[in-house]
């Protein structure tokens, strides 16, 4: 084989294999993300699973500041297995435009802007890119099209009001890629960002 066909040989089985924004949200039936733990009431093996799950492909993750600021004072003294672990392990890129008050391993201000930081790491290699408890990061991705998928967990519940993961994003399709119900009743929904 002559040189030039082994590097277009060589060029055909490389893929490019981008990394995955996957944001994970608890969900009322009304759409409601904020405060989860109004409606999240229940918890089965069947949606622990779909946790351990989530962030088994995960590798970073992105935070707001509010989300920051409540998870670096409850998460590292968490015995809540298997998220205590990776989340406490994990590098974390956190949206804010003011120094981090409080320490947290492997934390870090995102430096410019969220959107750009997060294509930037998008091109890089690595594992998916976890977006969790950050309904403002998870809007502000997805207006920018750059989340992949979504993995929700909707409960059986109505929250009759706050802050909702699609308030005020633009029309867009979803494609599922699974669904299933747990035991307690939830919806365990994953979706493909139509782009």
């Amino acid at each position: 084989m002559s040189e030039a066909n082994a590097d277009t040989t060589a060029d055909e089985n490389t893929t490019d294999v981008r990394r995955k924004v996957v944001a994970g949200h608890f969900l009322s039936l009304d759409g409601v993300a904020e405060a989860a733990d109004r409606f999240i009431t229940a918890w089965d093996d069947e949606t622990d699973a779909k946790g351990a799950d989530l962030i088994a492909s995960q590798d970073a993750v992105v935070l707001g500041r509010r989300t920051y600021d409540e998870w670096a004072a409850f998460w590292p003294t968490s015995d809540i297995e298997p998220f205590a672990s990776f989340i406490n392990a994990v590098p974390k890129y956190v949206a804010t435009s003011r120094p981090l008050d409080r320490e947290w391993t492997n934390a870090q201000v995102i430096d410019g802007g969220l959107v750009d930081f997060v294509r930037d790491l998008k091109s890089q290699p690595g594992g998916d890119i976890g977006i969790h408890g950050s309904i403002s990061v998870t809007q502000t991705l997805l207006a920018a099209g750059v989340v992949d998928e979504l993995r929700l967990v909707i409960a059986p519940t109505v929250a009759g009001g706050g802050k909702g993961v699609f308030d005020g994003s633009p029309p867009g399709g979803l494609e599922l890629i699974r669904g299933s119900v747990s035991p307690s009743g939830y919806l365990l929904a994953d979706y493909r960002v139509v782009h």
